[in-house]
Formats: structure tokens, sequence, C-alpha cells
């Protein structure tokens, strides 16, 4: 069991900025709730990595002097409902991930920072050193077992802004599902009843018995990298956003369909099948060597029968493309986004349930060898969660999980503009740069 109530007050120092831990404590459900084993799903199994985001939050009329008090009250309450995120997460007699709903409780801690919210910067870019002090780091947790499901920090700035950092486990939902989760619980903050009350029972999504392998599933696949683009890896690791304004999607979903091969295709197709050409570009892939592209699709609406609204859970399952970089480079735009459009089209029931079947034979976890992973964000309404203090003027991620993942963000008053996030070597970097000046 985590000691965390014993932790003292610690000060970190956000380049130049420092912020002042208070004591953190553990935040049960304000009633009692169901205890005992929880499943989770083999789409949840594969993607038990944590995820970091911030929301900030101007105060100009009510001020920030309660901001921690509301928060905290209200998450209280939230917890009732989505009682999971109050368990910890164990392994099941079959060793798969399982939450034990033990009431324990989320982790919550107040702290301070001694500057203005504008003094953070640009958060448009992950930033781990520096926006990683807006979210508070269990302290020795040495693997995911031994990090409670849900940790929160709310931090207050001298402008009387505030920011609330979440640490989420993306085993107990996927983005769709944590948006829900943070409107609920900001809809609980204002007083209001829960809009979308979350459905907790996965096992709509368990294995069949016996299991049926029914696709191929090549996001599995291990691909050998004789590319030796390893060897980049000596380089600093650069991370930057590009802004790819109305515009420009625009203009790429018109060069993609130029050669008349493509009759139509989305803003995710044109950009996806851009980001992936030029990035296998950039890192200097052989003709020969294969690559692929991973994506998450939202499942929800394509199993059979749907999944039901306010699904608790990853709904998400990852689709798949397989070239070589000589295919993707030497022809024209078209056919990188043609082979993102079957991909999107290979998600039907049948490959979903092909999928939760195969993880329960084979136990693999999707292979990043070779590989990008593009996850988007740009759909999510993240942007709307209302505590009291009006929507967030700004939330993103404080880092990317693995150096293969970009993702895909809204961005700009309208949410019309996509900033793509993500992380080269240097070297790398430079070439990607140049690429996106189309």
């Amino acid at each position: 069991m985590l000691q965390v109530a014993a932790e003292v007050v610690e000060r970190v120092t956000m380049e130049g900025i420092s912020v002042k831990q208070g004591k953190p404590t553990l935040v049960r459900p304000a009633e009692e709730t169901e205890k005992g084993l929880y499943f989770l799903s083999n789409l949840d199994q594969n993607i038990a990595v944590i995820v970091k985001t911030i929301y900030c939050f101007k105060c100009d009329d009510n001020g920030n002097e309660r901001a921690g008090e509301v928060i905290k009250s209200a998450l209280e309450k939230v917890l009732v409902h989505y009682y999971p995120l109050a368990g910890r997460l164990t392994i099941s007699p079959e060793g798969k991930l399982i939450v034990d709903c033990n009431g324990e409780g989320a982790v919550f801690i107040e702290a301070e920072a001694d500057c203005n919210m504008e003094e953070i910067g640009d958060i448009t870019k992950p930033d781990p050193v520096s926006l990683g002090k807006l979210v508070y780091d269990v302290p020795h947790a040495k693997n995911l077992l031994e990090m409670p499901p849900l940790v929160a920090q709310v931090t207050k700035f001298k402008c009387g802004g505030f920011v609330l950092g979440l640490c989420m486990n993306h085993c107990m939902f996927d983005g769709l599902g944590a948006m829900e989760f943070v409107n609920s619980w900001a809809e609980t903050a204002r007083g209001l009843a829960i809009s979308v009350p979350p459905f907790l029972d996965r096992t709509i999504c368990r294995a069949r018995n016996p299991p049926k392998i029914q696709n191929p599933h090549h996001e599995f696949e291990e691909i050998t990298d004789f590319s030796l683009t390893t060897e980049l890896s000596n380089d600093e690791m650069l991370y930057k956003s590009f802004c790819f304004d109305p515009e420009m999607l625009q203009n790429l979903k018109l060069k993609a369909m130029e050669d008349g091969v493509l009759k139509r295709c989305t803003t995710f197709e044109a950009l996806s099948g851009f980001v992936w050409r030029a990035r296998t570009k950039a890192l200097g892939f052989q003709p020969n060597q294969r690559t692929k592209l991973l994506f998450a699709v939202d499942g929800r609406s394509r199993f059979n029968p749907p999944l039901p609204k306010g699904y608790f859970g990853n709904g998400i399952v990852l689709t798949n493309s397989l070239c070589r970089a000589g295919e993707l480079l030497d022809n024209p735009l078209s056919y990188a986004v043609g082979l993102v459009q079957e991909a999107v089209n290979m998600v039907t029931d049948d490959y979903m349930r092909s999928a939760i079947d195969y993880f329960e034979v084979t136990r693999a976890r999707p292979s990043l060898s070779s590989t990008l992973l593009i996850t988007t964000w740009s759909r999510l309404s993240f942007h709307t969660s209302d505590f009291g203090w009006g929507e967030p003027t700004l939330s993103g991620p404080v880092a990317l999980p693995e150096k293969e993942v970009i993702l895909f963000l809204s961005h700009g008053k309208e949410r019309k503009s996509i900033n793509v996030l993500m992380g080269l070597p240097a070297s790398a970097m430079n070439i990607f740069e140049e690429l996106v000046h189309f």
C-alpha cells in the first residue's frame, strides 16, 4: 500500500519557476461503493501507460483561493460513480491487469507557484521537465502496480489562475472516456448532475470462448530495423509542435486527390499519410525497409451492437498500415493516404473481436520497431471542462509516452487547426521541418 500521506512538503523548480507542493492526501468516494475485483478487457490491457495532462484556468473574477477545496470535494462525489479510479491495479490469477476496488482513494495534492501562469511558457509542445512539475509524481512508485490509477494536483499561481494536472493510467479509459470523466467531475463541481453517467461493465468486451482469430494482426508484428535508425538515438531528442491551419489542411487534402486515384479523403487521412511519409524520409529509412503506421480507431459505433453511451473503458482498437519505405516515398501522397483509408475501413466488429481474441491467445503487445503511432485528440472536448472558473484557456499533454508516438491536437479558438506534437532526433527533426513547408 502506498504511504502517500506521509510525504513531506516539497519545493520543485520549473526552469526558474518554483512550485511548492503540499502534503498529498487520499480522496475516497463520498459514499460507500462496491468492493472487489473489477474486470479490465483486453483492449485495456494493451495500453497500460501513464498519461499526464494539464488544464489551465484563468480566474479574473473568482480568484483561486477555493480551487483546491472545490475540485477535491467534487472528486469525492464523482468517485462514487467512477469508483474503480479509487482502487489499485493488481494482477489477476490469469496474469492480467485487474482493479482491486478497495476504496483506497485517488491521490490529491495542492501546490503553489511563485509566478503568474503566463510564465509557464508554451504548453503546445510536450515538455516533461517543466510541465511535469504541475503533475504530482508518487515517489518510490517503481511500476504501474504501485501507481494509483488517478493522481490530481491543483497548482495556484500569483495571477489568480490555477492549473489542474492529472496523471491517469490509460488502462482505465481511452481519450473519450477520460474526457467524459473530467467533464463529469467539472459538472459535479458546479453542482450539476452528471450528463453522461459511466457504463461500468467491461465484460461486454470479453474475449470469446473459444477465441477466434479471424484477421491478420500486423499491429503486433516486430519489424527488423536494418536502416540503423537506432543509431540516431545518440542524437539529442527534440520535441516540437507544428500547426496545420485550415488552409494547409485543405491543401493537403487536395494534394492527396490531385492524381485522381482517391475520390475523397478526410483531414485525418490526409494529415496522417503526409506525416508518415515525411517522418519516414526524415529518419532516412532505406527503400527496402518495412515501415508500419499504427493509429487508434474509436470502435464504439463499430461494434455490433455498439458499445453503450458512457462506456467506461477503452473502446479503441489499433489498426495498421504496412509497406516498404521506398513504396511510401516514391509514390505520390495518394498512395500513403490510400493505405490509411484501408486501415480505417478494416476496423469492423469482426476485426475488433479478433484483436481481443488475439491478445487472449498470445498476450502480445503492439511492436513499435520501425513504427509510427498516431494518436488523435483533435475530436475530444477537453477544452470544455468548466469547474466553475470557465473553460480552460489551454489544455494538453505533459509528455509523449514513447518517441514513436505523434499526437494530433485541435488548436485555435474555433478548433479548426491541428497541432502535430512529436519528437525526433535533432538531425531528423531538421529534415522534417523542411518537408512541412510544402
